[in-house]
């Protein structure tokens, strides 16, 4: 099974799936979703016969700012038994939450937990929705393009302290000459 016979399919999919678009970039197959019809499709793509997707490799998300729907969640599966992946895309906001797919794909909430630490967006009924990648105390989302590139607090360990400090970041400075001494003035050629 190739994309070619899920592209015919997608006659079928779309009858039976309530799917908003199909996307087909470099023989690459993409659904968008509304996100609350997003676990009866993920269901039917694992469960199908013609499709078993029971793989879920990957969820990310992509910040639109001036988008209506500012976010978009990329569900990645694949197919082990006819080799075949997929993207599931569902749009949301900063207000709407998506509901969580760790019942579906156990791997899911791994994922889930990065995405909204990352980016903010909530998944619901999930099992625990932590930070992974940032500290506990951390405000903000860091891949939200709105999140300033600098930040406002700089933190560090101390080892003197043996613990981590927070530091308010001063980024003006005057200008500095770093005098270095070169490796290949040191030789002396004969």
């Amino acid at each position: 099974m190739n994309n070619l016979f899920i592209a015919e399919n997608l006659k079928v999919i779309t009858k039976v799936l309530p799917i908003l678009k199909i996307q087909i970039h470099q023989r690459e197959i993409s659904l968008i979703v509304r996100r609350n019809h997003l676990i009866p499709v993920l269901t039917f793509l694992k469960n199908h016969i013609k499709y078993q997707f029971k793989i879920l490799t990957c969820i990310s998300g992509v910040d639109y700012p001036s988008n209506k729907y500012r976010f978009k969640v990329v569900y990645e599966l694949l197919s082990v038994r006819y080799n075949i992946r997929l993207r599931v895309k569902v749009l949301t906001t900063e207000l709407l939450p998506i509901e969580s797919c760790g019942t579906i794909y156990p791997a899911a909430s791994w994922y889930e937990s990065e995405t909204w630490d990352m980016y903010g967006i909530f998944f619901t009924n999930h099992a625990n929705l932590t930070r992974l990648l940032t500290d506990y105390g951390f405000e903000g989302y860091p891949l939200r393009k709105d999140f300033p590139l600098s930040g406002f607090i700089e933190v560090s360990y101390d080892y003197t302290r043996k613990r981590v400090i927070n530091e308010r970041v001063e980024l003006s400075q005057e200008y500095r000459a770093f005098k270095f001494t070169s490796p290949w003035e040191t030789l002396k050629l004969n």
